[in-house]
């Protein structure tokens, strides 16, 4: 009779043992890379070395300061990118000029055809191909929240996408115009949030 409470004895540790490790095991696998065809995929990111996500843009590279490009990391692009596009708009402009000049987001920095293997974009530095801004010119424009609306805060996106080609254009394009032609290639896409209120 010891003998058969002892047998199931084991058995209920075993039993108990076995449901705690199945436990761990689908627990730790919620934090850790997917994996595709035997390898890691990991997500997409971008990244900036003067603020943090949801942080404050310094002043040095809006209208209040030098007005230079904002420097960016970019991390796990993936190996079957041909290309990448960066494109930088603030959603938060003031109703009035939403309505006068009929759109929803102010477009401040477009690039396109960004080489796949690029890491770094460094302040000032322009990679890829500039699209047209919201003014109309090929090049970087500042965070600049008119300070007389509100919000006086404004949120600016940037937002990466990995393209499994190129694109090309015959005119220099408009964030619409880069929109439009990637729908069909993207193979992935992030975005970093960054904030401005002028003092």
């Amino acid at each position: 009779m010891k003998t058969a409470y002892a047998f199931l004895g084991v058995i209920f540790v075993l039993i108990v043992a076995g449901a705690f490790l199945l436990g761990q095991v689908e627990e730790s696998t919620e934090d850790t890379p997917r994996y595709s065809n035997n390898q890691i995929t990991m997500a997409l990111t971008l990244t900036s070395p003067v603020f943090s996500s949801n942080e404050e843009i310094p002043s040095k590279y809006t209208c209040d300061g030098e007005n230079t490009s904002i420097p960016l990391y970019i991390g796990n692009v993936p190996n079957d990118a041909k290309s990448l596009v960066l494109i930088m708009d603030d959603p938060d402009i003031p109703q009035e000029v939403k309505m006068s000049m009929g759109i929803d987001t102010f477009d401040h920095w477009i690039l396109y055809n960004i080489p796949p293997q690029t890491t770094v974009v460094d302040e000032g530095v322009i990679v890829g191909t500039l699209g047209l801004n919201t003014s109309g010119e090929a090049r970087y424009t500042g965070p600049c929240p008119p300070p007389q609306y509100k919000p006086k805060e404004h949120r600016y996106i940037f937002k990466l996408y990995a393209l499994s080609d190129t694109i090309n254009f015959t005119d220099v394009p408009t964030k619409e115009d880069i929109l439009k032609a990637i729908s069909n290639i993207i193979i992935t896409e992030t975005e970093l949030i960054g904030r401005y209120v002028r003092q």
